[in-house]
């Protein structure tokens, strides 16, 4: 199954940029994944193709048009739909295992692709969201620019998942679709060379990862930790917890809250589970 993105943005050109190289840039040429894009402007119906005006009640910057970015959004759907039920229907023709299964389509099933609209106003993005989308056959991602997006797009398309990429402000949402579907696509099947190279990684546990070293062993004075030169396996992997724990403790208070919360929460549940079964 092909991972598909569909980039909603008025500058399609920026795609796929950066994700055309490395390890997502040969995803991309051995068919992992997919990049569409659609000229948000396209779907403007006047002549100036204008998409975004003043805001209501007065301020600086412009809004996108809730009624163009629908059309473009009602678009992209529709062709997702008209896709699955073709293969729906030629599945249906085939004997059983017969059937190839596409980025809009699993086992002969539709399987509606999540929307995100990037905007400093969603929610923020998690590595736990990431490998759900990863896990999914692909993401309509539908771009912010100027002073953001009219609300009624929101209150009118419910299914739509306004995303955050942080607590900062960008130009537009370009830079932040393009990091997350590289985030994205190095969680594919075949994309990184070892299957478990993405599970000991920052935030997979709630935790950011564990400092690294490599050779040299001394460089200007200073040394490899001497417990990962001492080939003890268990030690390693307790020093590498500890140091995990520590450094989230330190500089990411609220993972470590989040991971303390996470530690508690199955060992209340599983009392709570035992006491129910007692007479």
């Amino acid at each position: 199954m092909t991972f598909a993105a569909t980039i909603l943005t008025l500058y399609p050109e920026m795609f796929p940029g950066p994700l055309g190289h490395s390890i997502a840039g040969r995803a991309l040429a051995d068919a992992k994944w997919a990049c569409e894009t659609v000229q948000i402007r396209d779907f403007a119906t006047d002549k100036h193709r204008t998409v975004d005006d003043t805001p209501a009640g007065g301020g600086a910057g412009m809004v996108l048009k809730c009624d163009v970015l629908a059309r473009a959004l009602d678009s992209v759907q529709q062709t997702d739909e008209l896709r699955s039920s073709r293969v729906k229907s030629r599945d249906s023709d085939l004997a059983p295992g017969e059937g190839v299964s596409t980025s809009l389509d699993t086992n002969g099933e539709g399987v509606a692709r999540p929307i995100l609209a990037m905007t400093p106003r969603g929610r923020p993005i998690t590595q736990a969201r990431i490998r759900e989308l990863a896990e999914g056959p692909g993401v309509i991602i539908l771009c912010g620019r100027f002073e953001g997006f009219d609300e009624r797009l929101f209150e009118a398309r419910p299914e739509i998942e306004q995303v955050s990429l942080a607590d900062i402000v960008l130009s537009g949402g370009e830079m932040a679709a393009l990091t997350i579907l590289d985030a994205c696509i190095r969680l594919l099947p075949g994309v990184m060379g070892a299957t478990s190279s993405g599970d000991d990684e920052s935030f997979e546990q709630s935790l950011i990862e564990y400092p690294h070293y490599t050779r040299p062993q001394e460089w200007e004075g200073r040394t490899i930790p001497e417990v990962l030169r001492s080939g003890d396996h268990a030690k390693i992997a307790a020093w590498r917890k500890l140091q995990s724990e520590s450094d989230t403790r330190l500089r990411r208070p609220d993972l470590w809250e989040r991971h303390e919360g996470a530690r508690v929460q199955p060992a209340s549940g599983a009392r709570r589970k035992d006491k129910e079964r007692r007479p």
